[in-house]
């Protein structure tokens, strides 16, 4: 296999287990989940969506954030480059490879290593509790109750 097909595969596979991750109750992109209270049925499903959107777009304008922000990513993707960049170099210069085998062999390590490290800090991505305990409290504050995010 050609070494430039190598990576966009690992990286096409890095961005398919991102879009797995992104999702779901746990996820920065969770949204919260109404009981069909008097107030939720008076005013019904759409009004109450738009009060969810009103609220979120609320938290956003007062500086919070879905995610919490933390450069999981940044920080992995580079020790996974520094770690990757160093093993295949090594493991080039073990094998009696020639210098520039070595820095190629280096150089593929450090973009799979950072690769595998972006993905696996974007995976940490963790829901801001700031963030939903506003939009929460907002959204009872206008007699909709949130039983979740979902």
């Amino acid at each position: 296999m050609k070494t430039h097909f190598k990576i966009t595969l690992a990286l096409a596979f890095g961005a398919g287990l991102l879009g797995c991750a992104s999702t779901g109750p746990s996820s920065p992109s969770a949204r919260p989940v109404l009981y069909p209270n008097a107030t939720f049925n008076r005013m019904g499903e759409a009004q109450a969506q738009a009060q969810v959107e009103a609220c979120m777009a609320r938290a956003q304008s007062a500086g919070l954030t879905p995610e919490e922000k933390n450069n999981e990513v940044a920080q992995r993707a580079g020790k996974g480059a520094a770690v990757g960049g160093v093993a295949a170099a090594v493991g080039a210069l073990v094998s009696g490879r020639n210098a520039d085998s070595v820095l190629k062999s280096g150089a593929v390590g450090a973009a799979v290593g950072g690769s595998a490290g972006a993905v696996s800090g974007a995976m940490q991505d963790k829901p801001s509790s700031t963030y939903r305990h506003f939009v929460q409290r907002c959204l009872t504050e206008k007699g909709l109750d949130v039983i979740g995010w979902n």
